[in-house]
């Protein structure tokens, strides 16, 4: 996006740039990284026919988020049983700290 120009010290945006910046923030939003809003507008100003692409597009992007909510999921369920266990006091150490120590199991398959 070229530079707005400026009144002072506040920049001035036109309208279609006023668009712009709210289809960067809700791409950004969702999560999608910079070169991928820059991406998604490049193809919004081809018009309908790269439909395929922008889906294509959001298709790659859904299975990331799928993938990080899976991860999320599992450090919550190993957090949540380091805490349970720390709030049992049964052990002698620190079962927090001895999850931390304790070799990676591997990650479970990605769907």
């Amino acid at each position: 996006m070229p530079a707005p120009p400026r009144r002072g010290r506040y920049r001035s945006y036109g309208g279609g740039d006023v668009v712009r910046l709210g289809f960067v923030r809700r791409a950004r939003e969702l999560g999608f990284t910079l070169d991928e809003v820059r991406a998604l507008l490049g193809l919004a100003a081809g018009g309908h026919s790269t439909c395929a692409e922008v889906r294509d597009l959001a298709a790659v992007h859904l299975k990331d988020v799928r993938a990080r909510i899976a991860d999320l999921k599992r450090m919550e369920r190993v957090l949540a049983d380091s805490v349970r266990a720390c709030d049992a006091g049964q052990d002698p150490g620190c079962p927090l700290i001895d999850t931390l120590y304790a070799e990676p199991r591997a990650p479970a398959p990605r769907a």
